[in-house]
């Protein structure tokens, strides 16, 4: 299934849709998911393609951390994901996306079944400079049911992959989609999403 993309899906910050004004016009909203390993990107992402003032619960990082969180691939990294990231982005006149971004942290997961709830499907994000630290979120998917893609998020310094390579590596079947993404880029981000989107509609066409 393609869609006509919204200009405004890919222009800057319009807060004020006319259809908010007009409820004859008002499009279909739909719910998705964006999961991943701890400092994948899944905030960046929200916060690229979010045309409202994105939601973020973000704590500072502590001491008490570094036992538990793995900061050798985003040494900058100075806050943490404790709820979700929240965003909209309209992608065409007669759909809307929610985006909720889920934290990272396995003591956190726990927020993941009520942040699925209602949601068509989920955006695995995935590093390539540690792979693993997405099969939790894949396998929650499977487990669930639910329609999901994979994004590759490459990070500076990080070694492109093709996405074959990626695919062979995660073991996922070929109807999956998996996408070569830049998480600051919202046009990227936007293709993502419309990647989901379309695999979600086609595996649940009611």
């Amino acid at each position: 299934m393609a869609f006509a993309v919204s200009d405004r899906a890919l222009a800057d910050d319009d807060p004020a849709q006319p259809w908010q004004y007009d409820r004859s016009r008002a499009p279909v909203a739909v719910k998705v998911l964006v999961a991943g390993g701890f400092g994948v990107g899944k905030t960046t992402f929200v916060s690229s393609v979010s045309e409202i003032t994105p939601l973020r619960t973000e704590a500072v990082m502590t001491r008490a951390s570094l036992a538990t969180d793995d900061l050798s691939a985003t040494p900058e990294k100075n806050s943490t994901t404790v709820a979700m990231d929240f965003g909209r982005v309209t992608l065409a006149d007669d759909l809307v996306l929610y985006v909720y971004g889920t934290p990272g942290q396995e003591r956190f997961w726990f927020m993941w079944d009520d942040l699925v709830r209602g949601a068509i499907g989920g955006l695995v994000l995935a590093d390539t400079r540690r792979l693993r630290d997405c099969f939790p979120a894949l396998d929650y998917f499977e487990s669930c049911g639910l329609p999901y893609a994979v994004a590759v998020n490459h990070f500076e310094g990080s070694r492109e992959y093709e996405e074959r390579d990626v695919r062979e590596a995660l073991g996922i079947a070929a109807a999956v989609p998996v996408v070569i993404m830049d998480a600051r880029r919202r046009a990227t981000v936007v293709e993502s999403l419309l990647a989901l989107v379309s695999h979600a509609l086609d595996a649940t066409p009611e």
